[in-house]
């Protein structure tokens, strides 16, 4: 086992991951991409991709948390199609060092009403979608806790997209402010909000990168997490704030389940819950399951946490790379 997760690991060392930051909806968006495609509209013939696999992330899951699960999950489906992490309007500062790349179709200067609460972040999604991938290339989204309500209204708001299929994992999509965990963090996002602002500037607008980048190292080695990308950004006041403003709104709006979006979608969703998760407990599983008989709903056996990018990936990217290539359709 031990010989196999190091196989493995110097497999993904050796995959191309490129870090590239764009405008969308008139706002900085940091886009990781895994494999060697950049720009798909570049690419023609068999060099092309027939799929693109879109993973949208949590909160406050800043898009570097997800890197080793995408090379896995890259790993895992042989190299065949590009895998793409995007980050959450507000949660990314473009790093001096890097540029601020023009989108292959140009209609990501169009700003968007309140971009960083829930209902922006569905459209921000949306609209680097359609700029930045042909409609010739299908897609495979990987919605992860809120990116999965994201993922749902995406697809529900623009039915255009080209949506092969959807995986949501711990999805968050109902009753948050209800959860064990929801009922611990509602009064901090929803009251204490601008007091968690204020602290935030005043501790950390004055702290030097070089400190802020030694905070961040010292934290993740106590996590025994190794990140191949800088995460200073979980110590931007301006990243916190936009995190605790989407948090709030998730505490507020996502209470009852969209069933009717779910019931339109169903044959193109696979729902993964855990079995001990704080944020969509149990119950949300078993009724779930008890509306939607027919659907792909699943509870998780193996003991994966809410929150997988810290210490589950292999795991996780290798029951979503069987899902891929066993159970979906070929086309």
């Amino acid at each position: 086992m031990g010989k196999m997760s190091e196989m493995a690991s110097e497999v993904e060392e050796q995959i191309p991951v490129h870090e590239e930051f764009f405008l969308c909806g008139g706002v900085e968006t940091q886009i990781i991409k895994c494999g060697p495609w950049t720009n798909l509209f570049d690419e023609q013939g068999v060099s092309k991709p027939k799929q693109l696999i879109f993973i949208i992330p949590g909160n406050p899951g800043l898009s570097p948390f997800y890197v080793p699960f995408a090379k896995a999950l890259y790993s895992l489906m042989k190299s065949r199609f590009p895998v793409w992490i995007i980050s959450h309007a507000g949660f990314s500062v473009t790093p001096k060092n890097k540029k601020i790349l023009t989108a292959p179709q140009e209609s990501s200067a169009q700003k968007i009403e309140d971009i960083y609460g829930l209902n922006g972040q569905i459209e921000h999604k949306i609209a680097f979608l359609r700029a930045h991938v042909p409609k010739d290339v299908k897609l495979i989204f990987i919605g992860h806790s809120v990116g999965s309500y994201i993922a749902l209204h995406v697809m529900s708001r623009a039915p255009e997209l080209p949506v092969v299929h959807t995986f949501l994992l711990f999805p968050t999509i109902e009753r948050i402010s209800e959860s064990p965990n929801g009922k611990f963090a509602t009064p901090f996002l929803c009251w204490f909000r601008y007091m968690l602002y204020a602290t935030s500037y005043l501790l950390l607008k004055p702290c030097p990168e070089i400190i802020k980048s030694f905070l961040v190292h010292k934290t993740l080695e106590q996590m025994n997490f190794k990140s191949e990308l800088p995460l200073t950004d979980i110590l931007q006041p301006f990243c916190l704030a936009n995190a605790a403003y989407l948090g709030s709104q998730e505490m507020m709006r996502i209470v009852k389940r969209d069933d009717d979006i779910i019931k339109e979608l169903l044959p193109k969703l696979t729902f993964y819950y855990g079995k001990t998760d704080g944020w969509c407990p149990l119950k949300y599983y078993e009724d779930i399951k008890k509306d939607f008989p027919e659907g792909s709903i699943y509870l998780c056996e193996k003991g994966i946490p809410h929150a997988f990018v810290l210490h589950s990936n292999q795991e996780m990217a290798t029951i979503v790379a069987d899902w891929i290539n066993n159970r979906l359709p070929r086309k």
